[in-house]
């Protein structure tokens, strides 16, 4: 089973759509207690840094913590990839989890280009990471967002992308995946993702 996190500011219901249509097992749910039983979590997020931290903070942020370091399969979509890392320009003085380190920012106002980037563009995928297995180099996939992520270690950086200036489009460091776009918005690519994860949940559930 795996849980859905709610704390609030994720959209919770296209994510549960695109688990309920692949077939896999899985509970929305803000209870410590069922979030740390499940065989892998998602956390999705809308919104800003800021709300969704206060939000954690009177809610799962303990639990969302221990299951990240607890090795089972965990996966952040959108503002649920950059509330991993230390903070965000978006709410200057708020610390994010720090499962990962690196810094979120905006997207500058002269590119040219309207924010927030909304709409599909394409990732340059590293191919070892496990969300990616059977996916083409270079896959198309849905962005809703103004912010973007400079993780400080390249090695957890799993797929970059470009918007006026290059950023780090997913992070991974080992159980712990992320992606700034939303798998579940993704058409076939992203479904393919999820079902990826599905199987690596389903793989250290029978180790």
């Amino acid at each position: 089973m795996v849980a859905i996190i709610d704390y609030g500011a994720g959209n919770l219901l296209s994510v549960q759509k695109a688990l309920d249509y692949i077939g896999c097992p899985n509970q929305v749910t803000s209870d410590p207690t069922k979030i740390l039983s499940a065989d892998g979590a998602i956390l999705p997020g809308v919104g800003s840094f800021g709300d969704a931290m206060a939000h954690l903070r009177s809610g799962p942020l303990e639990a969302v913590r221990s299951f990240a370091r607890s090795g089972k399969p965990f996966l952040g979509i959108c503002l649920g990839l950059q509330i991993l890392f230390d903070s965000s320009e978006e709410s200057p003085g708020v610390e994010g989890l720090s499962l990962m380190q690196g810094r979120v920012r905006r997207f500058p106002s002269d590119m040219g280009l309207k924010i927030p980037h909304i709409g599909w563009n394409s990732i340059a995928c590293n191919k070892e990471c496990p969300l990616f297995e059977g996916l083409p180099a270079n896959p198309y996939v849905y962005f809703v967002h103004s912010y973007y992520l400079t993780a400080d270690d390249e090695n957890e950086v799993a797929a970059v992308a470009e918007y006026g200036v290059p950023f780090h489009a997913a992070a991974w460091q080992g159980n712990v995946f992320a992606t700034q776009f939303h798998p579940e918005k993704s058409g076939a690519v992203g479904l393919q993702m999820l079902r990826n994860f599905v199987k690596f949940t389903e793989q250290e559930g029978e180790q």
